[in-house]
């Protein structure tokens, strides 16, 4: 059941999001809210555990004279969210409070089994549990679990039915995920929460960049979805002259290095004999390996016209390429920049590498799920169970 002050507790409550810890004078100059109200509902949100009350003004040392007020603060650790990361062949699991700070985190390995589904389900749930342990949180005050996909998903969380992957990236998570809800999100779309505070206004795409190409798109504020969650699935790409696929630029780095290797192109002496992987060919053509050069420059030109794309449909500021790819591609982001400024196209867009690493795509979960819980707190029942004890 709702609480009795709902409307009060509410505002209170998302007041108490708002800011760090605060008095009972501040909450009525914000909210508009009278003193007995918030005295109320304080004392109301104290007793539900989404509030806990500090030592007042005067201990603290911000009060000298007269009666002290009495402080308040958000009990951040009072639930926890739960973000994940299931790709294909990896899951990464973090556990947040309140305000985002993580707490736990875990990773799993799925190899080549990531298509298998209950061993899947089995992994994803495995490495949620273990992040649990991390946190030292029992499972009964997760809140909020948002799990991100590599396949579109409708504003129900339900994927397109393809018979193949798509079914096997979504395959229902309730019963393997914790939390009073579990939300299922396309990967891209969490990339791009994840880097909208570091754009600010800017209209932009995040563009996964590792395996395969997938855009998290937002525009003038808005992150678009679609009829049926596929806004921003970079198929069109088989269809683009000079891309002519959606592999990522990890996924095309080896192809092209098993190119030169067949046709011959590739000394004994290089690296790239030794191993195809895209580490290892950025790393060969930092140090002006010829053959890992001309690589990077195909790779830099076969990004500019995905940029391209993006911009004349969507008429975006900036694409983010993000990914564990993205800090090592530096070259291949470069090579892109040129061939735009010598393209002729304009507007130009900015290309950037993101900053968040391999973790964009699940820390992009934590936010969503703390954005859930901050969209509708009280229909959340907090828990006062106690923690469970680390090992």
């Amino acid at each position: 059941m709702p609480p009795p002050r709902g409307t009060s507790a509410e505002t209170l409550l998302a007041y108490a999001f708002s800011v760090r810890a605060f008095t009972a004078t501040e909450a009525i100059d914000t909210t508009g809210l009278t003193r007995s109200t918030v005295l109320a509902a304080c004392e109301e949100l104290v007793r539900l555990g989404w509030v806990r009350e500090l030592d007042d003004a005067r201990a603290a040392g911000e009060y000298r004279i007269g009666r002290p007020a009495r402080r308040y603060e958000l009990d951040a650790a009072g639930g926890v969210v739960v973000g994940i990361d299931a790709g294909q062949h990896r899951v990464t699991v973090l556990v947040a409070d309140l305000r985002g700070t993580v707490l736990g985190r875990a990773e799993g390995a799925l190899g080549d089994s990531g298509l298998d589904v209950p061993v899947r389900l089995g992994v994803v749930g495995e490495t949620v549990a273990a992040a649990l342990l991390d946190a030292g949180v029992d499972p009964l005050r997760v809140l909020v679990s948002v799990v991100g996909i590599p396949a579109p998903v409708d504003a129900g969380g339900a994927s397109p039915g393809d018979g193949g992957f798509w079914d096997r990236m979504n395959p229902g998570f309730a019963d393997a995920v914790p939390g009073h809800r579990v939300v299922v999100e396309n990967d891209a779309n969490l990339a791009a929460l994840a880097e909208r505070p570091s754009s600010g206004d800017a209209s932009f795409a995040a563009l996964l960049s590792g395996e395969r190409f997938g855009s998290g798109l937002v525009v003038d504020g808005v992150l678009l979805r679609g009829a049926h969650g596929g806004a921003g699935e970079m198929r069109v790409l088989d269809l683009v002259e000079g891309v002519g696929s959606s592999d990522g630029i990890g996924a095309t780095a080896r192809r092209l290095v098993a190119e030169a290797l067949a046709a011959g192109d590739v000394p004994p002496d290089s690296p790239l004999a030794a191993d195809a992987d895209a580490s290892v060919l950025f790393r060969a053509a930092h140090d002006g390996d010829p053959v890992a050069l001309g690589i990077v420059d195909r790779l830099g030109d076969r990004l500019a016209r995905v940029c391209v794309l993006l911009v004349s449909l969507l008429d975006i500021d900036r694409v983010v390429v993000a990914g564990a790819i993205a800090e090592p591609a530096g070259a291949v982001i470069d090579r892109a920049r040129a061939w735009l400024d010598g393209a002729g196209f304009d507007p130009v867009p900015e290309i950037v590498a993101s900053t968040l690493g391999a973790d964009v795509v699940v820390l992009g979960a934590v936010a969503h799920a703390v954005d859930a819980v901050r969209a509708a707190p009280l229909s959340f029942a907090l828990t006062t169970r106690p923690a469970v004890p680390a090992l």
